[in-house]
């Protein structure tokens, strides 16, 4: 089989294989909300993330089993490009169908044929003239013809038709008061709004949230409806958010990946780009659960900005880690991280125990505390940008894992985060006021991931970040284990003086034991700190408070963690 027709259809048929999976579990996001079912969420979730590699596996299967494999008749693959390229015209998911064509034709391939005449390294689809316009993934709605209550009723029974609310009319009540109170300016008459709403609902962890802006002669206000099921208040509006600060971290990189049907993704991810200016096409695509699509962006956002740059890559501020390398550009916001050829005698575990954890993250719930982060094999970066003495550390640390082709220095297996400060710099900088919150928020981090049954194991300082939203981050995954595995103990009263004056510890110590009364002293060597740490979050030194919580995951139980402040919650403004 060497038509090029047929097999651009065999390529594209494996795309809409994937996008109809794709979309039949995302769909299963509101029943899960509406049945309260938390736990069949997360399963969805983690499952998701599987999804596409699969049907990439099973196109090249299909490929290799009619004779492609090797070297690719470069000819023919031109004229595949074509015909795929043609069946895209129009098409509603065409920037996705694109990078499914490029991950079928690169794992088939060596990558000296890794070029524009053969794969989208440039996509074909117009970002100015989307497939389908807009408008068609967003209702508007005129208050001024129906009166803003029942625009706010409208909306809410037209987007999400099978909920029923526990008291409505006090939900839409609490909408509007808290909108008067946060805007920023005097209200416009009704006749000079309009409502427009994604019809799509994001959904993650237990909250709906709906998206839209209101539209006034002035511009545009995004603003965020956040909706929660609990059993016994049943279901309800818990807040109104509109400051592009609160909305940015709800689509931030430290979260989940939204559940959030996407029949037409360019023309939704505009819609959001116009709301949250600041946020890339590749961290929107990332954040509505096409992370795939988010890479394939962000990798044409780094090309973009290497040519339109001369600084040269660096090692990452900060104390060098014992697993990864981590170097940086100082003009682009990402670190690029490497596995290092050798680890120390105080990591006793190999490379595949990283990768696995890694992914590890990459499934599970990262309740706004730890950072994402996108996987690439084979990255080929223009070798003169790199600095000579990053250059000496890179051969003397992770020689493994690159080698040089032509111009380029091609790494075989990378991970790139966005880059924040180190805590332990941030701590460093501050004044003391600073550093309270900041403590504050490190403990607060430490808890919420527990909620989510992850236990970061190496908590020291320098593996946290702080975003530029000010906001205590965890980004390094090469000790993460889930909680449940961990054994939390007090450690034992010394029998005698001996005991008591040992240097080492008296008592037997097992793999997966944790003793919480030292966090404090293991994670900072500074009185300041640890009594600040001390001071604000008494119980992460208890070990029962960590055995209560595995007592609570293991009863099923999954915790709210608010992506947004306890203030802003209509139950803590107005009371219910």
């Amino acid at each position: 089989m060497h038509d090029a027709r047929a097999i651009a259809e065999l390529i594209l048929k494996g795309f809409r294989r994937h996008f109809r999976l794709f979309q039949q579990i995302t769909h299963q996001a509101g029943e899960h909300f509406q049945n309260a079912n938390w736990r069949g969420y997360q399963q969805d979730s983690a499952d998701r993330i599987h999804y596409y590699d699969d049907r990439v596996t099973e196109t090249i299967e299909q490929l290799r089993q009619i004779g492609h494999r090797g070297t690719p008749d470069t000819e023919l693959w031109q004229e595949i490009k074509a015909c795929y390229q043609q069946a895209l015209l129009f098409h509603p998911q065409a920037e996705l169908a694109e990078t499914f064509y490029n991950s079928v034709f690169c794992r088939l391939f060596h990558r000296q044929y890794f070029h524009n005449q053969l794969i989208f390294v440039e996509s074909t689809v117009s970002k100015e003239r989307l497939p389908v316009p807009m408008a068609s993934v967003y209702d508007s709605y005129f208050p001024a013809e129906t009166g803003m209550r029942a625009a706010i009723r409208q909306i809410l029974r037209r987007t999400l038709p099978t909920l029923q609310f526990s008291n409505l009319d006090r939900d839409i009540r609490y909408v509007l008061k808290s909108y008067a109170e946060q805007a920023r300016h005097d209200l416009h008459p009704i006749h000079l709004l309009r409502l427009d709403i994604l019809k799509s609902v994001f959904y993650r962890n237990k909250a709906a949230y709906l998206v839209g802006r209101i539209v006034t002669p002035d511009g545009q206000e995004p603003f965020i409806l956040s909706i929660l099921h609990d059993p016994k208040r049943g279901i309800y509006i818990d807040a109104l958010l509109t400051e592009p600060t609160d909305m940015s971290l709800i689509f931030g990189f430290s979260r989940a990946y939204f559940m959030v049907d996407v029949p037409v993704p360019s023309a939704l991810v505009h819609f959001l780009k116009e709301l949250l200016p600041h946020r890339t096409l590749a961290e929107l695509y990332s954040a509505v659960g096409l992370h795939k699509q988010g890479k394939t962006e962000y990798y044409r956002e780094l090309l973009s900005h290497l040519a339109q740059s001369d600084d040269q890559f660096v090692a990452a501020p900060g104390i060098r880690g014992l697993v990864m390398m981590v170097f940086t550009l100082p003009s682009f916001p990402y670190v690029f991280k490497v596995i290092r050829d050798t680890f120390a005698e105080s990591k006793p575990f190999g490379r595949d125990t990283v990768k696995a954890r890694y992914h590890l993250v990459k499934s599970h719930d990262r309740v706004g505390r730890m950072a994402d982060t996108m996987e690439y094999s084979d990255v080929a970066l223009p070798i003169h940008r790199f600095s000579k003495e990053l250059l000496d550390e890179l051969n003397a640390t992770i020689a493994d894992s690159m080698y040089r082709d032509g111009d380029q220095l091609v790494i075989r297996h990378l991970y790139i985060e966005r880059r924040m400060t180190p805590l332990n710099i941030a701590l460093e900088q501050a004044d003391d006021t600073e550093k309270h919150r900041l403590m504050q928020d490190y403990g607060q981090a430490l808890k919420d991931m527990v909620a989510a049954n992850i236990f970061p194991g190496d908590m020291l300082l320098k593996n946290f970040g702080v975003t530029r939203h000010g906001r205590v981050v965890f980004y390094d995954y090469d000790e993460v284990q889930y909680l449940l595995d961990m054994n939390f103990r007090a450690i034992p009263t010394p029998d005698n003086w001996d005991d008591l004056l040992s240097a080492e510890p008296w008592y037997p110590i097992h793999l997966g034991d944790v003793f919480p009364e030292q966090i404090a002293t293991f994670v900072t060597s500074q009185p300041q700190l640890r009594q600040l740490l001390s001071q604000s979050h008494p119980e992460l030194l208890d070990y029962q408070y960590w055995q209560q919580k595995q007592q609570s995951i293991r009863q099923g139980q999954v915790e709210d963690v608010f992506p947004y402040s306890q203030q802003q919650r209509f139950c803590v403004r107005y009371g219910q």
